[in-house]
């Protein structure tokens, strides 16, 4: 098949330059991190990354129907010599697919007369939201309602049936390639030193050969359990993208035969797979929090009326691992204006947490790092030319790990269970969520003695400047919103100032009760389930600024950046392989 790509050859080398593509490398092949490792753990590490980069192609047809062919095009292009694909060729391996936005929300294309679908590759192409909204009205009045239940569920793809729709488990639309991951796992199973891996290893595998949900919840659920193993593998499966699917709320009709048959809709789940070599010293610093845990939980606003994940007399269904990254594939490794820093896994709509599973915080090393001399520079022009110069000694890029170590812990607590009802809003309003918690609990955990004061100022002053945006983001864009949102609703209490000269100051004394102010909010909205409600309240503190358009001017002409990449040469290399 051919195409036609989507940029020009100026813009593809703009786009590609070292001033716009950032680098983040994972190990590398001399890593003494793999070194280290007994010959067993490297050998599994072989299996394990051919496994996850077969999960890249599974989660390259459910982003897009076109991707894999676009993929074959662009590698017989390079063949032909052709300077375009190579460059195109380097975009798309750093978003993992044809379509991305970038960190300055322009939506990028790298085909010619494509266009974007809201249901991704999970539905047919050729499906509008109007007739998606009709066909599912017409199959609940036939009294179609387990068909409709599968079709609104997180792991199904769309086909048409006639003038109807039918789900197909991915596990089934996918077997041949899923079989072949089950197979690898199997043999690292039989390879890695450490059993209770292992165990999740050939869980996991069984769940890959047979499409049933509970089969991945027993793997989830073993998996939240691993604690003390050398290896990091995780098939993380997140509905952030899948913008089709949470329309049904917002047909009043459709809505309402949904509620009567007691259908929850959930967005599809994206599959990504992390592997890695969990490092023991950033580990021991990360479950430094897990103690102070039932304390967050027992001040989290309006606890007495929902239940969390994490509460204050149960024992911490939670375990917690500082990994170096070996291979991001799929999801969990597109650039797309950012990549994840860590994840907090299973989510909440997945199975294993109905049957007395717990939760799995992952953090990304080589993902936070920033420790080249030209980035230490960048940092510092940033700071000249956007933050008060009084602040400057609190600011500490080392600070956003334990915020993000908050934020991830945020995502534990809360309601648990209870929030599909917010429609396109649930996703906004969790990440949001997750951000207040990490603000609001810093006065009670360095009262508890996991802070000092001077560690929480930084906290405060480094989130303030690094939740500044180059741009209004779009909709879809949940981690990004959240950001405006946070920024409008701090300027408003007066915690926030943006001069007209773009200069941020804090005021260190309002952050975190306004934190705690906007977290009681957003638990109510939580609790409401209520589109209508989300949608308000996303609209209330969804307001770009004065402040902050000049703030995005300046942090343009700062800095050039409009993406980024991996690198993976140990990855590469264990790929190669022959084993």
């Amino acid at each position: 098949m051919s195409y036609n790509y989507g940029l020009t050859i100026e813009e593809l080398e703009r786009r590609t330059s070292t001033d716009c593509l950032l680098t983040k490398k994972m190990l590398d092949v001399d890593a003494p991190e793999f070194a280290s490792l007994i010959d067993g753990d490297k050998k599994a590490l072989s299996y394990l990354v051919k496994a996850a980069r077969i999960i890249e192609k599974i989660n390259m047809q459910l982003d897009s129907s076109h991707n894999l062919a676009f993929k074959k095009f662009l590698e017989e292009e390079i063949k032909k010599g052709k300077k375009e694909a190579e460059l195109t060729k380097i975009l798309f391996d750093a978003q993992k697919g044809i379509f991305a936005l970038d960190c300055e929300s322009n939506l990028v294309i790298l085909a010619k007369d494509l266009e974007l679908k809201k249901g991704r590759g999970f539905y047919p192409d050729d499906l509008s939201i109007e007739e998606f909204h009709k066909i599912l009205i017409k199959m609940l009045k036939e009294n179609k309602i387990e068909d409709v239940r599968k079709i609104l569920n997180q792991r199904s793809v769309i086909k048409r049936k006639n003038d109807e729709l039918i789900a197909v488990d991915y596990v089934d639309e996918f077997h041949e390639d899923f079989k072949k991951i089950a197979e690898l796992l199997l043999r690292a199973s039989c390879l890695s030193t450490n059993n209770n891996f292992n165990e999740y290893l050939r869980l996991q595998s069984q769940a890959f050969l047979v499409a049933d949900p509970m089969l991945d919840a027993y793997a989830d659920k073993k998996w939240a359990l691993l604690q003390d193993t050398p290896l990091e593998f995780t098939i993380t499966r997140e509905n952030y993208t899948d913008e089709m699917t949470e329309t049904v709320m917002e047909n009043p009709e459709l809505k309402a035969l949904l509620d009567e048959n007691k259908i929850e809709a959930v967005s599809k789940d994206y599959l990504g797979a992390r592997v890695g070599i969990v490092n023991k010293e950033g580990t021991d610093y990360i479950l430094k929090v897990k103690d102070f845990l039932p304390l967050m939980a027992q001040n989290m606003p309006y606890k007495d009326e929902y239940k969390q994940v994490i509460s204050s007399d149960s024992k911490i269904s939670q375990t917690m691992v500082d990994v170096d990254l070996v291979e991001v594939a799929g999801d969990v490794g597109a650039f797309r204006a950012g990549i994840t820093l860590a994840e907090n896994l299973p989510n909440n709509d997945k199975l294993s947490l109905t049957i007395g599973g717990g939760r799995r915080n992952v953090y990304h090393r080589q993902i936070r790092f920033a420790t080249s001399e030209d980035a230490k520079k960048k940092i510092q022009q940033r700071l000249d030319n956007i933050l008060d110069k009084s602040l400057h000694k609190y600011y500490d890029d080392k600070m956003d790990h334990p915020f993000t170590i908050g934020h991830e812990n945020g995502h534990s607590l809360g309601p648990s269970e209870g929030t599909e009802g917010l429609g396109k809003y649930k996703s906004i309003i969790e990440e949001n969520k997750a951000d207040m918690v990490s603000l609001s609990m810093l006065d009670i955990l360095k009262d508890a003695g996991l802070y000092s004061e001077e560690e929480k100022i930084k906290i405060i002053v480094t989130y303030a400047a690094d939740n500044m945006l180059k741009s209004k983001p779009t909709l879809s864009q949940a981690h990004r919103v959240r950001s405006v949102m946070q920024n409008y609703y701090f300027i408003k209490e007066g915690a926030i100032n943006i001069n007209s000269e773009g200069i941020l100051s804090v005021d260190i004394d309002k952050m975190i009760p306004t934190a705690q102010k906007m977290l009681a909010e957003i638990i109510k909205v939580q609790l409401s389930n209520n589109i209508e409600r989300g949608e308000k309240y996303v609209k209330d503190n969804f307001i770009w600024t004065d402040e902050m358009e000049i703030m995005s001017r300046k942090l343009k002409k700062i800095s050039k950046r409009l993406n980024g990449k991996t690198e993976q040469k140990l990855a590469d290399k264990l790929f190669e392989e022959q084993i």
